[in-house]
C-alpha cells in the first residue's frame, strides 16, 4: 500500500551551510549563503522542473514535468505506465531542479505517492491556478517529494553564495 503524505505537518526549517565543492574556491564560514526563503521563492515561481529518478539499470533518467510546491514539499503527478512512475516504484530517491539553472535550486528527496483525497483536493486548487489543468488521481498517480538535502547557486554571485540545506 502506498505510503500516505499530509500537508498539515510543518515543515522544518533547514540548516544552510556550504556545499563541499573542492576546487571551486568557496569561502569558509555562513557569510554570503543564500536565505532558505531564495530557493522557496524559485519553488514556487518556476513553471517547469526536471526531475531525475533511477532506471532499473541505475542509469539516470531526466524528465521535465509540472509541479507545485507546498507546505515545505514538491507535489506533481505522472502516467501509471510512465518510466517516472515505474522508476519511483522501484526506487523512490529522486532530484527535482527547478526552470532557471542561473538561479537553480536541487532538491535531493523521497517521493511518495499521495492518497489522502482532502489533501489532493487542496493540491489541485494550487495546481490549477498555476497550469488551468486539473491535478487527478485517476489519470495517474500524484507525489510529494521530501527534501533531504537541497542546493541552491546562484551564477552572479556564485562562489560566496553557494549554499547547501540539510533538512
Amino acid at each position: 500500500m502506498p505510503a500516505r503524505t499530509s500537508s498539515r505537518t510543518r515543515p522544518r526549517s533547514p540548516q544552510a551551510s556550504r556545499p563541499y565543492m573542492p576546487g571551486y574556491g568557496l569561502p569558509q564560514g555562513t557569510r554570503g549563503l543564500l536565505p532558505w526563503k531564495w530557493a522557496q521563492e524559485r519553488l514556487t515561481k518556476s513553471h517547469n522542473y526536471w526531475l531525475l529518478t533511477t532506471l532499473p539499470d541505475g542509469a539516470p533518467h531526466a524528465m521535465p514535468i509540472w509541479g507545485i510546491w507546498v507546505s515545505g514539499k514538491f507535489y506533481f503527478s505522472t502516467g501509471r505506465a510512465s518510466r517516472k512512475a515505474k522508476n519511483l516504484a522501484k526506487n523512490p530517491r529522486c532530484v527535482v531542479c527547478n526552470e532557471r539553472a542561473e538561479e537553480a535550486v536541487i532538491l535531493h528527496g523521497d517521493a511518495e505517492e499521495v492518497t489522502d483525497v482532502a489533501l489532493i483536493r487542496r493540491l489541485g486548487k494550487t495546481y490549477h491556478a498555476k497550469y488551468k489543468w486539473k491535478l487527478d488521481p485517476a489519470m495517474g498517480p500524484i507525489y510529494a517529494v521530501r527534501p533531504r538535502i537541497a542546493f541552491g547557486m546562484a551564477e552572479e554571485r556564485f562562489q560566496n553564495a553557494a549554499t547547501r540545506w540539510t533538512f
